[in-house]
């Protein structure tokens, strides 16, 4: 096994509380997962990371630095815009119980992630290829998940508008942002009082690799997101609820 899977990004997950020891075959995982991302990414276009140190902090350190806020023996999670899987795929390696849907727009990516979940032997896991506006409104999905996170998908307004629709009253939204976020801030507060949500917390985010003002920002979902919500992508990008 690699000597950075083994040393730093082993200390970091302990300092994070996840107990390795108690994971048998986690880090064989992650290494496995590494080096997969980097293979399809030199024909797939799955992220601009490509320094195998970088991706065990910026992708997978990144995605699970969401347990610093959240961290449940059983959960039902949805990931928003999850392109190679971050964060809801780490999420699922070292929370095995937790039940985790990724959506995807792009058709390539849903089809690195599916085999992701094959070679990984991850049960309790599904991969869907859809717009999440779209799938949103389906029975199904609607109002039916514990937790819903995005990573950097767009703007607060927006990203709300994507999650909340998904997320059941008394349920709580985890957007992993980074940077001055003053403005969209404010923004978003704005935004989530039309979705039934509000702030419960604005974490920092403290690991090796990410002192670059990354942060967890952690909304309750109050109420049910009303029926009216989310618009088409075009209608929430021309005209943000803020």
């Amino acid at each position: 096994m690699d000597e950075d899977i083994e040393g730093t990004f082993s200390e970091e997950l302990r300092r994070t509380g996840i107990a390795v020891d108690a994971l048998p075959g986690v880090l064989a995982q992650f290494q496995r997962y590494r080096q997969a991302l980097l293979d399809w990414n030199t024909r797939v276009n799955l992220t601009a990371i490509t320094s195998p140190e970088e991706v065990l902090s910026k992708h997978f350190l990144d995605s699970l630095s969401l347990l610093q806020a959240y961290d449940r023996p059983q959960t039902r999670l949805l990931d928003i815009g999850s392109g190679a899987g971050f964060p809801g795929l780490p999420l699922k390696i070292v929370r095995p119980q937790w039940r985790v849907v990724l959506v995807e727009a792009t058709g390539k990516k849903v089809a690195f992630l599916q085999h992701m979940i094959e070679i990984l032997e991850l049960p309790g896991v599904t991969a869907i290829h859809a717009r999440a506006e779209e799938l949103a409104r389906q029975r199904e999905y609607r109002a039916a998940f514990d937790v819903v996170t995005a990573r950097a998908v767009a703007a607060l307004p927006v990203l709300l508008e994507y999650a909340a629709p998904f997320c059941r009253a008394g349920g709580t939204i985890i957007l992993l942002k980074k940077g001055d976020l003053a403005a969209e801030l404010a923004q978003g507060k704005r935004a989530a009082r039309q979705l039934g949500a509000s702030l419960a917390a604005d974490q920092p985010v403290a690991l090796a690799g990410l002192a670059d003002s990354r942060r967890l920002l952690v909304w309750q979902q109050r109420s049910l997101c009303p029926q009216q919500y989310p618009r088409s992508h075009a209608a929430m990008v021309k005209n943000p609820l803020a």
